[in-house]
């Protein structure tokens, strides 16, 4: 009896210790434990009623479970694509959105070297892999070739001829009387050599100019600071926004800039702002 009572003792303290410590005790006959005891963890991610994983990231992109991009698409949902390819080095040629030949064969390549079948086309596991395998492109990374848009005109470019320089939107804008005439995109010194901000004038232009002090070309000046110029910049057609300039405000579209450069005239007005 004595025995029994021990028994009892502890049996009931260890239920006590347990409970404390947050375990599950079973009190059932048969000393099986509780269904929550007895169920084993999942460390599957718990999955939405639309089958992507929680936590996964919900991109601004082509969603993983409805992507399907293929040769002749066009879009930005292309161009996150093509942004994101180039962060792996399966594309080389900058982000145009429009899915062409470079862009099959960049797709084709990172499918085969990941054992997936060699279509060429972004299926939902071609996708769910390039995201994981990246990060979500910034502004400049969509447009690192060019072709951004635009920001709204300040408000000193809106009367007379101006060259309205945006460096949030890395843009020139050629405006007469409020009206746009080119729009080409550029490149803006360091921090070590920042490009001026302000309302400037043309006050020369030369057009084989040659930089005494960086001994390098600068055709089509058209200088408006202190040696601080919109000019063509071979450096920024090959590199892009990799490279930065010396203060100067670089444009890579020669036919453009040619353009622009025929149709300034000393005394016109500048405005670089944010």
């Amino acid at each position: 009896m004595m025995r029994n009572a021990v028994i009892r003792r502890a049996l009931a303290a260890a239920v006590v210790v347990a409970a404390a410590a947050g375990c599950s005790v079973s009190t059932e006959a048969g000393g099986k434990p509780s269904a929550s005891a007895s169920k084993p963890a999942d460390d599957k991610p718990s999955v939405t009623p639309s089958g992507k994983p929680s936590g996964a990231g919900e991109p601004d992109g082509p969603e993983a479970q409805s992507a399907l991009l293929s040769e002749g698409d066009k879009g930005m949902k292309v161009r996150e694509l093509q942004a994101r390819l180039r962060q792996v080095a399966w594309l080389f040629e900058y982000p145009d959105a429009s899915y062409g030949e470079s862009t099959v064969k960049a797709v084709k390549g990172f499918q085969g070297k990941r054992g997936l079948p060699k279509t060429g086309e972004v299926d939902p596991v071609t996708w769910e892999r390039l995201l994981k395998m990246t990060s979500k492109p910034g502004y400049f990374e969509l447009y690192a070739g060019g072709d951004q848009p635009a920001a709204k005109p300040d408000a000193r470019c809106m009367t007379g001829r101006v060259l309205c320089i945006s460096k949030t939107s890395r843009t020139l804008v050629w405006m007469v009387d409020g009206k746009t005439k080119l729009t080409v995109d550029v490149r803006f010194g360091s921090e070590l050599t920042p490009t001026r901000e302000g309302l400037f004038q043309v006050d020369s232009k030369s057009r084989y100019h040659h930089s005494t002090l960086y001994d390098t070309p600068m055709p089509y000046a058209m200088f408006f600071s202190r040696g601080q110029a919109v000019h063509f910049s071979a450096d920024f057609k090959a590199r892009g926004y990799t490279g930065a300039s010396h203060g100067c405000v670089n444009v890579r579209d020669e036919a453009k800039i040619a353009s622009l450069f025929e149709q300034v005239r000393t005394g016109d007005k500048v405005v670089v702002y944010w």
